[in-house]
């Protein structure tokens, strides 16, 4: 019988603004905030850690050259703990979180620390993929691809637009879920729901300039946000129906969970928050690339003997308010189940640390309210989607 997975700490770092509160810091030193604090928080020898699997999109700059490694490097942890970095573009740290969780469950290890970080102020989006400085290598799709979906070009931004055509959302109607993410942000925010999950670290400017203050809340939340300010956001596309502020943020942050399986657990000496109860991933078209969630979900479901009646709380990536609304309107999920906490579209999207930031938000409001199951899903890049069902213990 293969053993359970467990999480046993979960924090990130509030998010942080482009060229904001966080932006100078060293997205590896940043991370070694976080796997620090994970050890402080089961109060753990930092040489019981087996491997350190962290996701990150843009591993390029200062995010190359192996970011789990150099993350590691400036941590706590011995120099015997080793790292790998994961990219499965905005659904990277939560598969580190699945690979972590098959590496205890098989018994080959039993504490991992999984997690990831994405300086999106130092490493700007997309530029890994138009490094190449060669004459028609500036982009990742290749001629294979190209034949294989009519050389569309492959774009988030137009996937989104897609599904909120196809699924008839207008644009009153994804400004209305924008200002509820801003709003429930901003109630977690002064309720103190965020408070045991984020570690809080010294503010450090872009230009360098240190304040002296800690940075503690969520950079990115319009505390004075109302339906005129959003509605009077400019289209991204003279056609289109979503603007940035229907869009997820872009963000600097880093996030991280502790995971382990029975023997971990003995040796630490403590109990676990959550017990892994399912993950999957799914591939699904890559043109309009992120309605991927929705199989994922549905699939998921079927695979681990529930219904979504049967899901307490719901963290559906708000990489565009489009996704988490076709999402709930094909799954006919309650919207009051729905990142009850606010999500991207006011807390900022660090790519790479997002899937443990949702994760990690996701622990902890299920303790906050009572609740029993939770899942959590993304869309990422190129078509593909991870759902992961916790329990609360």
């Amino acid at each position: 019988m293969a053993a359970e997975a467990y999480i046993v700490a979960a924090t990130r770092t509030a998010g942080g603004r482009r060229n904001g509160r966080v932006s100078g810091w060293h997205p590896a030193d940043m991370s070694g905030l976080v796997i620090n604090e994970l050890l402080k928080r089961v109060d753990a020898d930092p040489a019981l850690i087996e491997d350190v699997i962290w996701g990150c999109v843009g591993q390029a700059g200062q995010q190359a050259v192996n970011i789990a490694r150099n993350s590691v490097l400036s941590s706590n942890l011995p120099l015997t703990v080793p790292g790998t970095s994961i990219d499965r573009q905005c659904g990277s740290s939560q598969q580190a979180l699945h690979f972590a969780a098959q590496a205890v469950m098989s018994g080959t290890m039993d504490i991992v620390i999984a997690g990831g970080v994405e300086s999106m102020s130092r490493v700007p989006m997309g530029l890994a993929s138009i490094l190449p400085a060669k004459e028609g290598l500036g982009t990742y799709t290749s001629e294979a691809m190209g034949e294989r979906f009519g050389n569309v070009k492959f774009s988030q931004f137009t996937g989104a637009e897609m599904i909120a055509k196809k699924h008839g959302f207008s644009k009153d109607e994804m400004d209305a879920f924008a200002l509820i993410s801003h709003k429930r942000a901003k109630a977690a925010t002064e309720s103190g729901k965020f408070t045991k999950e984020i570690l809080p670290i010294d503010v450090r400017m872009a230009d360098g300039t240190r304040t002296g203050e800690q940075h503690t809340v969520d950079e990115g939340i319009r505390m004075d946000a109302t339906i005129e300010s959003i509605a009077g956001v400019k289209l991204i596309s003279e056609d289109g129906r979503l603007t940035a502020a229907t869009s997820s943020q872009i963000c600097d942050g880093a996030s991280g969970v502790m995971v382990v399986n029975e023997q971990g657990l003995k040796t630490l000496g403590v109990k676990p928050l959550a017990r892994i109860h399912h993950m999957s991933v799914l591939g699904d078209d890559p043109v309009i690339m992120l309605e991927a969630p929705i199989p994922a979900t549905q699939r998921a479901l079927k695979k681990a003997g529930l219904s979504l009646n049967d899901i307490d709380l719901y963290e559906v990536n708000e990489a565009f308010a489009s996704v988490p609304m076709a999402w709930a309107k094909v799954l006919g999920a309650d919207p009051q189940r729905l990142n009850v906490n606010g999500g991207a579209i006011a807390l900022g999207h660090p790519l790479g640390g997002s899937g443990t930031k949702l994760m990690t938000t996701l622990v902890h409001a299920l303790h906050e309210y009572g609740k029993r199951y939770g899942l959590q899903t993304m869309c990422e890049g190129g078509g593909m989607a991870n759902v992961t069902i916790v329990e609360r213990l």
